[in-house]
C-alpha cells in the first residue's frame, strides 16, 4: 500500500469516527434533556444486571430460537470485529496482516473468526426468513411501516454483506492463503476463485478489504438513526434500569411536597418563592412532553429494539386496543429527535406547539393500559414503556381533570365514601356480615 492510500485510510477513519463521535454527543445532549433520577443504588444488583441481561443474553433466551440466533449474532459481529484493529494498523502504516507475528494463536483466531462469520450468515438468513417469508405478526404491526420496516432489513443485508467481504478478502489473499493459516471456511471458497489472475485475485483482496471497513464505519454511524443503537445502549440501560418491585410506582416528588404543605399548619400557601426563584415555573404533574420524562426513559426510547416482544405480550394489544408498548416508545423517540433538531437549529428550544401526548401519543393508547407490566417483563434489555404511560395520564388526571369516567367516579367515591364503591362510610364493612 502506499502513501495515497495510507492518507485515503486515515481520513475515512478520522471522518468514520469522527462523525460517530458528532452523533454520540447529540445522543448524550438529548438524554440529558430528561428530568433528574437517581439510579445510583445497589451497584452490585445493577451491575449483574448488566452482566446477565446486556452481555449473558439472559432475557433473549425466554424465546430459544431468536434468542440463540441473536446470541450467535451478536457474539461473532463483536468477535469478529476484533480484526478492526488489524485493519486499521494495516490502513495507516501499510502492513500487510501485521499481527500474523501471533503465529498459532493468529491462525486460531482467524479460523475462529471465519467459522462465526459462517454462523452469522447462516443467522441472518434465518431472521430474514422469519421476517419476510414466515411473517411472524409481531414484526408486521401497523407501527412497522416505511423505515421501522426498512431499518431490520437494511441491518441484515449489512451483515450479510460484511461477513461475506471478510470471507471473500480472506479466500483472495493469495499469500495468506498460501501460508496455511487454519483458515477453514476460506480455504473451502479458494476453488471458487482458482481460474483467476493473481494480479485479478489482487484487485479482489483489496477490494473487499476496503469495502469491509468503509462498511463497517458506515454501519458504525448508522446506528444511531437505527433500532440497533441499542448494541451500545444495552450495557447502561440495563445497569440504570429501575430495580423496585414491578407494580411499585415512583411517588411524585411535587405531590409530595404539596401534601406536606397541606399537612403543616404553619405552612403559608401563598408565600413568595424563595429568592432566586421568582422566574421559575411551578413543578409539573406528570409528563406531556419528553422533557417532563427522566433521563433514564428518554434512555429507554433510544434503546428499544423494535423487537416487538412487549406488544405480542400486552394484553390490551391482543385484545385489538389501541395501545402498543412498542409504539409507545418509538413516538417518545420520534419526539425527542425532533426537539434535539429544534435545538440545533435555533440553539435552544423554540416551541413548535407540539408535544408528546395528543401530537404523538393519544389518551385512547395510554387508557387501554392494564398495568400489568408484561411489556417491561418481555423486554430483553429492561426498557420500562410502563412508566411513560403512567407519566401521561399523571398529566390528564392532575392537570387536565382528563381522566376518563370510571376513573373519575371512582375517584368521587373514594374523596366521598373513604372506597371506591358508592357505599356510605357507615356501611363500608357490611361485607363482613355477609
Amino acid at each position: 500500500m502506499n502513501y495515497i492510500d495510507n492518507i485515503l485510510f486515515a481520513i475515512l477513519l478520522f471522518l468514520g469516527v469522527g462523525f460517530f463521535v458528532r452523533n454520540i454527543n447529540k445522543l448524550t445532549r438529548n438524554i440529558k434533556l430528561g428530568k433528574q433520577a437517581d439510579r445510583s443504588d445497589n451497584p452490585g444488583s445493577r451491575w449483574k444486571n448488566m452482566a446477565m441481561i446486556a452481555l449473558g443474553q439472559s432475557k433473549m433466551v425466554k424465546r430459544p430460537i431468536a434468542g440463540i440466533l441473536h446470541i450467535i449474532v451478536y457474539v461473532g459481529f463483536i468477535i469478529i470485529n476484533i480484526e478492526v484493529i488489524e485493519i486499521i494498523i494495516d490502513g495507516l502504516f501499510g502492513t500487510h496482516r501485521v499481527l500474523h507475528f501471533l503465529g498459532g494463536f493468529y491462525n486460531f483466531l482467524i479460523g475462529s473468526f471465519e467459522i462465526l462469520a459462517l454462523l452469522v450468515l447462516v443467522s441472518v438468513c434465518v431472521f430474514w426468513i422469519r421476517r419476510m417469508i414466515i411473517r411472524i405478526p409481531r414484526f408486521w404491526n401497523k407501527e412497522m411501516k416505511g423505515f421501522p420496516k426498512n431499518d431490520a432489513l437494511y441491518i441484515l443485508y449489512f451483515e450479510m454483506v460484511l461477513m461475506s467481504l471478510f470471507l471473500i478478502m480472506n479466500a483472495t489473499d493469495v499469500p495468506f492463503q498460501q501460508a496455511d493459516s487454519g483458515n477453514p471456511i476460506s480455504q473451502f471458497l479458494v476453488p471458487f476463485f482458482e481460474n483467476f489472475h493473481s494480479s485479478t485475485l489482487y484487485y479482489i483482496e483489496r477490494s473487499a478489504w476496503w469495502l469491509h471497513i468503509t462498511g463497517i464505519l458506515i454501519f458504525l454511524n448508522y446506528l444511531y438513526y437505527s433500532k440497533h443503537l441499542h448494541i451500545l445502549l444495552a450495557f447502561p440501560n440495563t445497569y440504570f434500569a429501575n430495580l423496585n418491585p414491578k407494580g411499585q410506582l415512583t411517588n411524585l416528588e411535587a405531590v409530595t411536597n404539596e401534601v406536606k404543605m397541606m399537612m403543616d399548619p404553619s405552612a403559608d400557601p401563598f408565600a413568595a418563592p424563595p429568592e432566586g426563584s421568582e422566574d421559575e415555573m411551578p413543578e409539573k404533574f406528570g409528563a406531556s412532553d419528553v422533557t417532563d420524562l427522566n433521563w433514564v426513559q428518554l434512555m429507554n426510547a433510544y434503546t428499544c429494539t423494535e423487537c416487538g416482544r412487549c406488544t405480542s405480550s400486552c394484553p390490551a394489544n391482543i385484545t385489538g386496543k389501541e395501545l402498543s408498548p412498542r409504539a409507545i416508545m418509538m413516538k417518545t423517540r420520534d419526539r425527542l429527535e425532533e426537539v434535539g433538531e429544534n435545538i440545533n437549529k435555533n440553539g435552544e428550544f423554540k416551541d413548535d406547539g407540539k408535544q408528546l401526548l395528543n401530537d404523538y401519543i393519544t389518551a385512547e393508547e395510554i387508557w387501554a393500559c392494564t398495568s400489568c407490566n408484561a411489556c417491561v417483563e418481555e423486554c430483553p434489555v429492561n426498557i420500562d414503556p410502563l412508566s411513560i404511560i403512567i407519566d401521561l395520564r399523571r398529566y390528564l388526571v392532575m392537570e387536565q381533570s382528563a381522566a376518563s369516567q370510571e376513573l373519575n367516579m371512582m375517584m368521587t367515591n373514594i374523596e366521598n365514601n373513604g372506597a371506591p364503591w358508592q357505599y356510605n362510610q357507615m356501611d363500608r364493612l357490611n361485607w363482613k356480615d355477609e
